[in-house]
């Protein structure tokens, strides 16, 4: 995953995952069309998320069970 991506999604994960606790598929689902759509906006194809991360369904569901927010919580 490009640095640039990384760091988008760290951000991204930090600004929007505190404001929602939920487990529902429907959400989550949600959240990562919001996700590629903003990334998309600023220029981050998903193949750059996607490099590395082989779910990103998966990876905010752990990242709301855990609530730190980024990617390092």
């Amino acid at each position: 995953m490009s640095a640039r991506a990384l760091k988008f999604l760290d951000r991204w994960m930090a600004e929007h995952l505190p404001n929602v606790n939920t487990e529902d598929p429907g959400v989550i689902a949600d959240l990562v069309v919001e996700l590629l759509a903003t990334a998309g906006r600023q220029g981050i194809a998903p193949k750059e998320i996607y490099e590395e991360i082989d779910s990103v369904f998966r990876l905010l569901s752990e990242a709301m069970q855990h609530r730190g927010g980024g990617l390092a919580g």
